[in-house]
């Protein structure tokens, strides 16, 4: 299979990238949120968008505070509630609508579940968190990213 060279985005266009890396940063150093649960929705928007390089990048990071178990199992986190915690979950959920949102409108049954959850502020970040993640999910699979995991 002869695969075609892409663009290597965050060098053709550095201030878009700084601009999206500075989001980045807010996430993981302006918020109150866990750098697990940080990971944990970065990696489950990944799957959902099949970005290679993401999928690779936070199931390591992951792998560092999380079980391996737990890990396996995300894309099937609704089908095993014991693993995961109530916020956990919720944030999940909620994390699942809004990177699906032209199809379930970030349905009101999500959002309850996760305003019940996390405080006002927290849910906002939570939400900036999804947002950022599809961004970069939408640059790295288009430009198919190179991945740390050899054969």
């Amino acid at each position: 299979m002869n695969e075609t060279t892409r663009l290597t985005w965050h060098e053709i266009a550095p201030q878009g990238a700084k601009a999206l890396y500075g989001v980045h940063h807010y996430v993981t150093t302006g918020t109150d949120l866990p750098e697990e649960l940080i990971h944990l929705i970065s990696l489950r928007v990944s799957q959902i968008n099949g970005c290679a390089h993401c999928i690779d990048l936070h199931t390591r990071d992951l792998l560092k505070t999380m079980a391996v178990d737990k890990v396996v199992l995300l894309p099937v986190w609704a089908e095993v509630p014991h693993l995961f915690s109530d916020q956990y979950r919720a944030a999940l959920a909620w994390a699942e609508e809004v990177t699906l949102v032209s199809e379930t409108h970030a349905s009101d049954e999500a959002y309850a579940a996760a305003a019940a959850a996390f405080a006002p502020k927290d849910l906002v970040d939570l939400t900036i968190t999804i947002a950022a993640m599809n961004a970069f999910n939408r640059l790295g699979a288009p430009f198919r990213l190179p991945v740390k995991a050899q054969a």
